[in-house]
């Protein structure tokens, strides 16, 4: 089985947002993020650290109308990222599950480096999409970059809020899950032959 790291560098240009990204899989977690959006950073940087995956990030956008565009771009391209890092998908485990605290929140998440692109995001409490985290982070931004990542990756990902009152540690909690389960799906199996799929592709 290959040593050789799986990486990926992406870079998106629009009007609304500049975005360079590189990532490397098979890292140790260093983060070197700057997306203009604090809490943002705190969440890739809490993605890298757990999923094992070394990750940069420049990125800046039209925050003075919202952060929606540089935060979603910046998932886009890290779902891109992903799925060209992923290569033919030869030898991965596929399959990721975590369940993890912070204090009072608890997230649940499942991920399959399936090639079918599908979210399913439940659990959060009511008013948590209108929550502005750290001031400028609303709470609905949390689902709009699993999605992005998700469909751009071609990942299907479950993530699920078992409980929670503090929206900084409901949405911890959920992309620390997300990083945990993806770390055992992207994971390279001694024990698997080729693709892990009967279709012989993913």
């Amino acid at each position: 089985m290959t040593s050789a790291h799986r990486t990926a560098r992406v870079v998106r240009e629009t009007s609304e947002s500049s975005i360079e990204l590189e990532l490397d899989l098979d890292g140790t977690g260093v983060a070197d993020v700057a997306t203009t959006v604090p809490f943002f950073d705190h969440m890739l940087t809490a993605f890298a650290k757990h999923s094992l995956t070394d990750l940069r990030v420049r990125a800046s956008g039209d925050t003075d109308i919202d952060v929606h565009h540089t935060v979603e771009d910046t998932g886009i391209c890290l779902g891109q990222a992903i799925r060209e890092a992923l290569g033919d998908k030869h030898g991965i485990s596929r399959y990721g599950d975590a369940l993890v605290p912070l204090d009072e929140a608890l997230a649940q998440a499942v991920v399959d480096i399936s090639g079918r692109p599908y979210l399913v995001h439940t659990g959060e409490p009511a008013g948590f999409e209108f929550h502005l985290v750290g001031g400028h982070f609303t709470g609905s931004m949390v689902r709009h970059v699993f999605e992005a990542i998700a469909f751009n990756a071609g990942l299907t990902v479950h993530v699920t809020v078992l409980g929670g009152r503090d929206p900084h540690h409901i949405a911890e909690a959920e992309f620390k899950a997300f990083a945990r389960a993806f770390r055992q799906a992207k994971a390279r199996d001694p024990l698997v032959t080729g693709i892990p799929s009967t279709k012989g592709s993913l």
